[in-house]
């Protein structure tokens, strides 16, 4: 009985996206150890369980209050990779438990906070706060950023700078533009998850008046569209090497480009067949961990190779 509770909550929490938090963790503190030759192995395990709790918050907030605004009630297009985890809707789930159980999620991940603080200060605190207010700012009313077209930059954000000068910060005490760099790649991948992945909320997200991009544009344009967030993606890759920012082998990233024109082209073909879609969906999410984790073995290459 235990099992199942645990793998339900999991469900709830959408586990699955979990290496959205994983993989730019990993790729600061890849960071730190190329420019310090030092891992502190102790503070990644804190960062990890602190980002992992903030991460569970987020979806547990964002599908109670996806409840609340009415969004996914109606969505026959629900699949693990869009709609949300939609135990609310189907009765498995209570909202006032999952309002609680985000609520828990948020204080664990003030805890770990606070255990970080003690060594790197009070500047933890404030790299939390912003990433507090990304998952509140998302969804929770009144601020429903996410319906006014803003979800995508905020994930972005929250997903891409924010993980890892966080992770790289706890690391080192400082923040550096070769940091900061190699966080906009992993950024605009998440950005790209979650675009791809409202292609098939388009008509549950344009009832509930949810403006995501996908929405204003229509599914025809934003699949064109998508073309350019993955330019983005390899382009700052291909930019950080050049000035210098990001080592060469960083460059391992851009591998994935079959696998990223691969999305493309289906998401262009079936905008409008959600079922059809699913396996551009699927393939995404693998892009945002297989690019990111290049990027990390490329950093650590670099490092090993210079002894």
């Amino acid at each position: 009985m235990a099992v199942k509770t645990l793998v339900l909550w999991l469900r709830a929490a959408r586990a699955h996206f979990f290496t959205a938090t994983v993989v730019p963790v990993l790729l600061g503190a890849a960071l730190a150890w190329q420019r310090t030759g030092t891992v502190h192995w102790g503070l990644l395990a804190w960062t990890l369980l602190g980002c992992l709790a903030a991460h569970a918050g987020a979806n547990l907030a964002n599908d109670y209050y996806d409840w609340k605004l009415g969004c996914d009630d109606d969505n026959p297009h629900r699949s693990p990779f869009n709609g949300g985890a939609g135990l609310i809707q189907a009765g498995i789930l209570r909202p006032a438990p999952v309002l609680q159980a985000s609520l828990l999620c948020y204080g664990l991940a003030a805890g770990c906070g606070y255990v970080l603080s003690l060594t790197r200060g009070w500047l933890i605190w404030a790299l939390g706060a912003g990433g507090f207010l990304v998952g509140v700012l998302y969804n929770a009313t009144p601020f429903c950023l996410a319906y006014r077209g803003a979800g995508e930059l905020l994930v972005g954000l929250g997903f891409g700078p924010g993980l890892v000068l966080g992770s790289y910060f706890v690391q080192t005490g400082t923040i550096t533009p070769a940091a900061a760099w190699a966080s906009l790649p992993v950024g605009l991948l998440i950005t790209t998850v979650l675009y791809v992945n409202e292609l098939p909320d388009y008509e549950a997200d344009k009832r509930a008046g949810k403006r995501t991009w996908v929405v204003r544009l229509g599914t025809a344009r934003a699949a064109r569209g998508l073309r350019w967030l993955l330019a983005g993606i390899y382009g700052s890759l291909l930019g950080g090497a050049a000035c210098g920012q990001l080592p060469p082998m960083a460059l391992l990233g851009l591998l994935t480009v079959p696998a990223a024109w691969h999305i493309v082209v289906m998401a262009t073909s079936f905008h409008d067949r959600p079922s059809a879609l699913r396996p551009a969906n699927a393939l995404t999410v693998m892009l945002h961990s297989v690019t990111g984790l290049l990027l990390t073995l490329g950093v650590i290459m670099d490092r090993v190779a210079r002894g």
